[in-house]
């Protein structure tokens, strides 16, 4: 349970700096986690991303603010972090649907955002089928993209990714090339957040044995105690759902925690769509 009370104690403390210009490294070294584990694990339970958490809380108490005051809107703008009352507007109105006036007014409703606390389910009311397998090291090859974690580009650039390289023939010649104990696509999540570039690495590859096919890049895969979730159903729907549940409830019960290595998602077949998907969650564990 200790990594949910990291988690609680960054979020209150995102709280209580609301006001100042403060980083995910800062918000993450409270958690005492990694940046990219911190963000993975936040958006995993929140459904959003750090930055917009951080946005919705600030837009939400200038909200109450210009209700409740009578400051200035360029002073409330200023308050929270918006330079001019244009950028706050148009920030205001995407949120609330109606402009920082018309707030001031009581015209129209507001969308508040609460302050986040962190339950769990330690007893879930659905089952999950996983397995616990220890593995000696192997190699996967494929394409790898660096994402910044600063201003969380690898929300938006990971799926734009896997559809280039469901477009490009990239995933078919990865196909061809999955000759390794794994069988199926890979999502390779490679946390770079320690290093001064605070960034991870995606890759889109497949296990392979023997020498690295040319214009495809090689990743060793360390040996590691795996946790192995099943996932049954349509992407993304299905996968989101399940990695919500393993930190939710299986982590919380099971007395283990990352281990801080690559993790995986392995796709099966091409129909991802299809209600009888089947994939799988791949996490080191300790």
């Amino acid at each position: 349970m200790k990594w949910i009370e990291s988690m609680q104690r960054a979020i209150d403390y995102m709280e209580d700096h609301l006001l100042e210009d403060i980083t995910i490294d800062d918000i993450s070294a409270v958690a005492n986690s990694s940046p990219f584990h911190f963000q993975r694990i936040f958006t995993v339970l929140t459904e959003m991303p750090v930055g917009e958490y951080l946005r919705r809380r600030r837009l939400t108490l200038a909200a109450h603010e210009l209700s409740r005051t009578n400051d200035k809107i360029i002073e409330i703008a200023m308050k929270y972090g918006y330079d001019t009352p244009e950028a706050f507007s148009k920030a205001f109105r995407r949120q609330h649907g109606i402009s920082p006036s018309e707030a001031r007014k009581y015209t129209g409703k507001l969308k508040s955002y609460n302050h986040l606390v962190i339950q769990v389910s330690l007893k879930g009311a659905e089952p999950m089928q996983y397995k616990v397998v220890e593995l000696e090291g192997f190699h996967v090859v494929g394409v790898k993209r660096e994402f910044s974690l600063v201003n969380e580009e690898n929300m938006l650039g990971i799926p734009k990714m896997w559809e280039e390289v469901n477009g490009g023939g990239t995933s078919d010649l990865l196909v061809r090339f999955n000759n390794g104990q794994v069988k199926g696509l890979l999502g390779v999540c490679v946390d770079k957040s320690n290093d001064q570039s605070k960034t991870m690495e995606y890759w889109i590859a497949a296990a392979h044995e023997g020498e690295t096919p040319e214009n495809l890049l090689k990743l060793d895969i360390p040996a590691s105690k795996w946790a192995i979730f099943e996932v049954h159903g349509p992407m993304p729907t299905a996968m989101t759902k399940m990695w919500k549940q393993i930190f939710t409830e299986w982590f919380p019960s099971s007395g283990y925690e990352p281990a801080g290595t690559p993790e995986l998602e392995l796709y099966t077949g091409s129909n991802v769509s299809a209600s009888d998907y089947y994939s799988e969650i791949w996490i080191p564990v300790k």
